[in-house]
């Protein structure tokens, strides 16, 4: 079926304009309910959020619907979505709500689910939810309403969790680590993880007031976390997304670390202790780099596309436990159901305990080549797909393809979560993917007329 509201991420959108509305997501709830009952008889249903404003009445509304469809539920409060996931599976409920835009500002939100396993709910129930969406809302009887409870201590289970990912006698003492918790979900967790474990912590972007989310904070903003690394002298800078499943990584230098720098400490030090199961996933944004410094260990390496859904479908359908995006987003599937930024920054934390290293000694094997991305923003009612297949710019992409030869590579991609198309130009050093990837971005825009740059 065509789906007309669930993308690779879930539901994401501006709050106020359709479908991230209080009364959409009052029959959200309410279909999800439905489909979920039909499934499993009574149900539970976890709920948990980000810091935006607009979760206090999404949350709200999502109640709602799901009592009136006789699905009983828990609230968890503001809870990083891995947090979601892993609770999702202790409590033994039937499946979990996250109401976060991740990376996005906070006038942005969404919605997505997790199964009882704390996996992405398969696309078979997302269909079905869609589907439901076109009944009539009806209420169930007084007596078979759903009831409204709180989890009071989530915060310190997942806590607790977090902690038991290392082993039980590795110390974080000594290390100075700087966290930046993107005004997001992570703010009142992670602190007390890195603490707990023995680090020396200081913390910034952790004052959320609904509306500072992501603002010049968190892990597509880190220059606030480099000065601070810098000013302090920290051995290592920590920075999350607004939802607390990505992670990038800063040096004593201020020099920042990606996914694909995380996926290779993390892969190479499993590996090297006998502990890695399979190879890695990465996606077609992954570096060429880190293909090849795999490649040299003897790892296997595959590319999924973008998207933290197809990553875990790859690693399952390998029946490989580690895999991840550039962007951060790193599952370590040997101790989590999904994309978790504090665990996988607790990996590498492990790794320069034991090897008593600092990053760039760690990063040695690793070697990326340039790579350039360009986002060129859709205008209202533009199809990105039917953008990137005109016959203009796919003349343009091969030209520009045959003139890297095997020296780099093109990547055009419409976004899941944005109206956007991204321009991807990798190459050998001395290729200027800047100029590369602007120009092809210019093509684009060409396409799109006056209002791609409005």
């Amino acid at each position: 079926m065509t789906r007309r509201y669930f993308g690779t991420d879930g539901i994401r959108g501006t709050v106020g304009q359709a479908p991230i509305t209080a009364d959409f997501m009052l029959k959200l709830g309410w279909a999800a309910g439905q489909v979920l009952r039909r499934e499993k008889g009574r149900t539970r249903v976890l709920i948990g959020k980000d810091t935006r404003i607009s979760g206090y009445m999404f949350e709200s509304a999502l109640e709602a619907g799901l009592s009136a469809a006789g699905v009983d539920v828990a609230l968890l409060g503001p809870m990083p979505t891995p947090g979601i996931a892993y609770l999702t599976r202790t409590f033994r409920a039937d499946a979990g709500i996250v109401i976060s835009a991740s990376h996005n500002p906070f006038d942005d939100n969404g919605i997505k689910f997790f199964s009882a396993e704390g996996k992405k709910l398969p696309d078979e129930i997302e269909d079905r939810i869609e589907a439901m969406l076109e009944a009539p809302l009806t209420t169930a009887e007084a007596a078979q309403l759903g009831k409204a409870t709180r989890i009071d201590d989530a915060a310190g289970r997942y806590i607790e969790f977090c902690k038991s990912t290392l082993p039980d006698r590795l110390s974080l003492h000594g290390l100075k680590v700087v966290l930046d918790c993107a005004h997001g979900a992570t703010y009142h967790i992670a602190p007390s993880v890195f603490r707990e474990l023995g680090a020396d912590v200081s913390v910034i972007g952790a004052s959320p007031d609904g509306l500072n989310i992501n603002q010049q904070v968190g892990s597509t903003h880190p220059a606030a976390l480099r000065a601070a690394v810098i000013q302090q002298g920290a051995d290592l800078g920590v920075a999350f997304d607004g939802d607390g499943d990505r992670v990038l990584l800063v040096d004593a230098d201020g020099r920042e670390v990606d996914g694909d720098d995380i996926l290779y400490l993390i892969a190479r030090d499993r590996f090297e202790r006998g502990l890695l199961d399979g190879g890695v996933v990465g996606t077609l944004m992954s570096n060429f780099g880190l293909a090849m410094a795999l490649e040299r260990l003897g790892i296997p390496f595959q590319r999924a596309k973008v998207g933290d859904r197809f990553v875990m479908e790859m690693m399952a359908a390998n029946g490989w436990e580690l895999g991840g995006e550039a962007s951060g987003h790193i599952v370590c599937g040997h101790v989590q159901s999904t994309g978790d930024g504090i665990v996988s920054a607790l990996q590498v934390l492990a790794l320069m305990v034991r090897e008593q290293k600092p990053l760039p000694a760690l990063l040695k094997g690793l070697e990326k080549v340039p790579q350039s991305l360009v986002n060129v923003r859709l205008p209202a009612g533009s199809d990105a797909r039917q953008v990137m297949a005109a016959p203009p710019l796919q003349e343009a992409v091969a030209a520009l393809e045959t003139e890297l030869g095997d020296q780099g590579r093109v990547l055009l991609r419409a976004s899941g979560t944005e109206p956007l198309i991204r321009v991807m130009v990798e190459g050998r050093a001395h290729l200027d993917v800047d100029r590369l990837a602007n120009r092809l971005a210019q093509e684009v825009q060409a396409l799109l007329g006056d209002d791609a740059s409005k």
